[in-house]
């Protein structure tokens, strides 16, 4: 089994394990996946398929610490790798259903894609109750108009 192969065999055994755990192993499950994308090493299509079932867990699951590790797993991603909107999308949709802490990982979650359509809704929470989301939403709304005045700039060119 070659260094690619032991990642991608990594990924499934955490699924696998992901489906009849309890919750303390579930989160250990989505660290491992998240070791694996921080390497920077699985194709961009094994990327996406990952963030898509990290963000399905996200919206799923119950507990919030696992939640939360899906999240953060998903954040990693966004380093690591081009991930686009239309994969984070759901949790767009979802955005007004995550508490506070997990909210703001969704809005970097959306704002890391730099694609346009994340816009009106990241803009939704400048208005926020809690001030670290209003935060968090100004850096996205600010990183977001910043992205598309610069590919207006390079059309220009």
């Amino acid at each position: 089994m070659d260094g690619y192969q032991g990642l991608t065999a990594l990924v499934e055994s955490a699924w696998e394990e992901l489906n009849g755990s309890d919750a303390g192993r579930r989160d250990l499950c989505l660290d491992v996946v998240s070791d694996v994308l921080e390497t920077g090493r699985l194709t961009p299509e094994d990327a996406e398929r990952t963030v898509e079932r990290l963000v399905t867990v996200a919206l799923s699951e119950e507990s919030r610490p696992v939640r939360e590790s899906a999240l953060h797993a998903v954040c990693t991603a966004s380093t690591h790798y081009e991930v686009p909107y239309r994969v984070v999308e759901p949790l767009a949709v979802g955005a007004d259903a995550f508490e506070p802490l997990l909210l703001d990982y969704v809005l970097g979650i959306l704002g890391s894609t730099l694609d346009q359509a994340a816009l009106p809704v990241v803009e939704r929470f400048l208005q926020h109750p809690h001030p670290e989301v209003r935060r968090e939403a100004a850096e996205v709304v600010n990183e977001l108009r910043w992205s598309r005045e610069s590919a207006q700039g390079e059309t220009a060119s």
